[in-house]
């Protein structure tokens, strides 16, 4: 049985930009997919470590071996909050769940979702109350993520010029949830019929595998 990684979380500051930059490096040089991630800038790092969102650390042995960032995104023009029917009065309470980074020696330790629900845990409540975030479809790991997390998916849309994505949501405030009445399984490559539940009102909750194929469950 594998032993649990003990590594100790913490907000990160500007202090420890050469710390994620190296990583970021790091995670970038071994991606298989790297369409998959859109590393940040320096001054993408600078703007949410300057209160523009908020960044998590685990470390182990003082050394940072993941982070996760959450981004204030301010008026976006491509607003995800607006993709995921969020009203315009509460854009400015909306959150994105940006960048992951897990050095490759420590995957598999579950610490995206970790610093998740870690960063979830310390969001200024009276501040936001929405986290929203894309995914591309098939990006599996991503989605286990997002979908751990209590994101459901609110849209499926081309973003960012030409890439087809899942716009996820959370809303902090809300209860438990509802035990949906109906719900379809769709493949995760159909989609157009993903496309004409979202426009009917249903939300993808989670997703399955059966055999080699991905499903999105969609419920209402």
């Amino acid at each position: 049985m594998k032993q649990a990684l003990q590594a100790n979380l913490s907000l990160l500051t500007e202090e420890q930009l050469p710390e994620i930059m190296a990583l970021q490096e790091t995670v970038v040089a071994v991606l298989e997919k790297p369409e998959f991630l859109q590393p940040l800038t320096e001054a993408d790092y600078l703007y949410i470590l300057k209160g523009n969102g908020m960044m998590a650390g685990a470390f182990v042995d003082d050394k940072l071996i993941a982070f996760r960032a959450m981004l204030d995104p301010g008026e976006d023009d491509e607003h995800l909050g607006v993709d995921a029917e969020v009203p315009t009065e509460q854009l400015t309470s909306v959150l994105y769940s940006e960048i992951t980074g897990v050095d490759p020696a420590f995957r598999g330790n579950g610490l995206q979702t970790i610093l998740g629900k870690w960063l979830m845990e310390h969001v200024d409540a009276d501040r936001y109350r929405y986290i929203c975030t894309t995914v591309a479809p098939y990006n599996i790991p991503s989605l286990k993520d997002k979908f751990a997390l209590g994101l459901q998916v609110a849209a499926l849309k081309v973003k960012y010029g030409n890439k087809l994505r899942y716009i996820l949501i959370k809303d902090l405030e809300a209860s438990v949830q509802t035990k949906a009445k109906q719900e379809q399984r769709v493949l995760m490559s159909d989609t157009e019929q993903q496309q004409q539940l979202l426009a009917d009102g249903w939300i993808g909750q989670r997703m399955e595998q059966l055999d080699t194929d991905w499903y999105v469950v969609y419920v209402k």
